[in-house]
C-alpha cells in the first residue's frame, strides 16, 4: 500500500510543480491571475474500522483556484491602454464566433473599420449612449469609432475616461462620445473558465455576468493610459516551488524506502 501511496503524494507535487510553473512563466504577462493547487487526504474505512487504527491511502488535488487579487499597475502613456481599479472585467467579443470572454488584458488598439480591439482582436463592449452620451441601453455592443464627424471633419484621437465614457476628437475640435465601457461582474469569480490570453468566459459555477458603468458599485474605476501587470509575487512563487521539490524528493524516498523494504523481505524468503 505504501507503493500506491506514495505514488499519489508523486503526483499531487507534480501539479502543484505545474501550477508553480506556470505562475511563473506568466510573471510578466498582462491581467494574469495566479493560480494556487490545494490537496485533500484519502481515507478508506468502513463502519467496522477502528477509527484509532485507521490509515489514510493518500492524497488528492482538491482544486486549483485562481487568485483574482488587483496586480501591480504600469504606466504606458497610451490612450487605449486601460487598467481597472477594482473587481470588474473588460467585456470582449469575437467578431468570428460571436463567443463573449471576460478580461482583466486591457491592451486595446483600433482597427481599419474604428472598432476598439484586443490582441486577439476580440471587440471592446460598450453600452450605447444618446447625442447628450447618457447611457440608452444596457445592452453591451462593439465599440467602433467613426472615421468623420457629422460635419465631415476626420478622426484625430480617442480617450477612455475614468468613469468609462469612450470620447473621439476630430480635426475640427469637437468631441463624440462613442460609448460607456461595460465592465462585467460575477457572483463567483473563482469558478470562470480559463480561455488563455487572459481572458475567461462565465460558467454556471461562477455565475451568469451582471453589467454595469465603471466608478460605480464594485466594478471599479478606470485608469487611463495603464495596464495591469500580472498578480504573480516571484519571491512567493519560488519558495513555494522549493517546497514542493522537498515534497515531490520526499514521496521519492518513501517509495525507495518501501522497494528496500520489500526487496528484504522477498530476500528472507530466499
Amino acid at each position: 500500500m505504501s507503493f500506491y501511496t506514495s505514488i499519489t503524494g508523486l503526483k499531487n507535487a507534480q501539479t502543484d510543480l505545474n501550477v508553480i510553473a506556470n505562475n511563473i512563466a506568466n510573471s510578466e504577462t498582462d491581467g494574469f491571475k495566479k493560480s494556487t493547487a490545494s490537496f485533500a487526504d484519502i481515507v478508506s474505512a468502513s463502519v467496522l474500522s477502528d477509527p484509532k487504527t485507521t490509515v489514510g491511502i493518500g492524497a488528492r488535488v482538491s482544486s486549483i483556484s485562481q487568485n483574482f487579487d488587483l496586480g501591480a499597475i504600469e504606466q504606458t502613456g497610451s490612450a487605449l491602454d486601460v487598467a481597472i481599479k477594482g473587481d470588474g472585467f473588460f467585456t470582449v467579443v469575437s467578431p468570428t464566433s460571436g463567443d463573449t470572454e471576460y478580461t482583466r488584458a486591457g491592451s486595446f488598439t483600433m482597427d481599419g473599420d474604428g472598432y476598439i480591439k484586443n490582441p486577439q482582436d476580440a471587440r471592446l463592449q460598450v453600452f450605447p449612449v444618446d447625442a447628450s452620451g447618457a447611457i440608452t441601453s444596457t445592452t453591451p455592443q462593439s465599440a467602433q469609432i467613426p472615421t468623420t464627424n457629422a460635419a465631415g471633419s476626420e478622426f484625430a484621437g480617442v480617450t477612455i475616461g475614468s468613469t468609462g465614457e469612450v470620447v473621439a476628437t476630430y480635426a475640427d475640435g469637437t468631441n463624440t462620445t462613442v460609448g460607456v465601457l461595460a465592465l462585467a461582474s460575477f457572483v463567483a469569480p473563482t469558478g470562470l473558465k480559463q480561455m488563455g490570453d487572459a481572458s475567461w468566459k462565465a460558467t454556471g459555477v461562477s455565475g451568469a455576468a451582471t453589467y454595469g458603468q465603471p466608478g460605480s458599485g464594485q466594478y471599479g474605476s478606470l485608469l487611463s493610459g495603464s495596464l495591469e501587470r500580472s498578480n504573480v509575487d516571484l519571491a512567493e512563487e519560488l519558495v513555494s516551488l522549493i517546497t514542493a521539490q522537498r515534497d515531490f524528493q520526499a514521496n521519492a524516498k518513501a517509495i525507495d524506502t518501501a522497494s528496500q523494504i520489500s526487496q528484504t523481505i522477498i530476500n528472507l524468503r530466499t
